[in-house]
């Protein structure tokens, strides 16, 4: 019989951890989901911004009351596993994002569920609340972090490659979401590519690469691009 092809042996893999602790950033600080301290927040800062709920499967929330049952119905569970984003410079909430298809036994875990109020959209906290949670997954010792959205959501498509996602297809017909069609673009980072993209992020984080202003002087697409071709 002929000698079929396998993959290579996994040396040294143990199961990671499921996600817990709050993930601490020079700009924004990631706690887990409590309804209590977060739902006031981010429902005023979303307030009269129905589009941010376009490609979420929930929402726009008619009122506070609402919304808040709605973070009590997600908030503590294992997968998925919901943060608030805390701005550092305000205190105030300005978003969640979740761990979710957690697979510890082969090490793969999604970012996905994420919801940016305008107010803190295409800020460094924003930004760094992904990169804190892509390290955390490396660093917990996961093998694979994943990123799906809707194939039509542009702005999550050009957000996967910048944080160094690689692009893996498209699922057509993945997903009815609120009675329409989803087909779900696929993205992912591998952990040997994660030493080159951990090096990248230290360098756009750090506090000499943002102007006075704000704005960033080495775009991070800029920084994770070139990381990535050094695989």
């Amino acid at each position: 019989m002929t000698e079929r092809p396998t993959g290579p042996i996994v040396q040294g893999f143990t199961t990671p951890p499921a996600p817990g602790p709050a993930l601490p950033g020079r700009y924004v600080t990631l706690e887990p989901l409590d309804p209590a301290l977060h739902a006031e927040d981010l429902f005023l800062a979303n307030q009269g911004q129905d589009w941010v709920w376009d490609y979420l499967p929930y929402g726009p929330f008619a009122d506070l009351t609402t919304y808040r049952d709605w973070q009590a119905e997600v908030a503590g569970k294992p997968d998925p596993y919901f943060f608030a984003l805390r701005d550092n410079a305000t205190g105030k909430i300005g978003g969640v994002a979740s761990y979710l298809r957690i697979d510890r036994g082969n090490g793969v875990i999604e970012i996905g569920h994420i919801q940016i109020a305008p107010v803190l959209q295409r800020s460094a906290a924003a930004s760094e609340a992904i990169l804190l949670m892509i390290r955390w997954a490396f660093e917990a010792g996961y093998r694979r972090v994943e990123w799906k959205c809707n194939a039509l959501n542009a702005p999550s498509m050009v957000a996967a490659r910048r944080y160094g996602f690689t692009y893996e297809g498209t699922f057509r017909q993945h997903l009815i979401v609120k009675g329409q069609n989803r087909d779900s673009a696929w993205f992912s980072i591998l952990d040997r590519e994660w030493p080159a993209l951990r090096d990248a992020y230290d360098q756009w984080l750090a506090p000499e690469n943002f102007a006075p202003d704000g704005g960033q002087i080495t775009r991070l697409s800029e920084l994770t691009g070139a990381a990535l071709q050094q695989r």
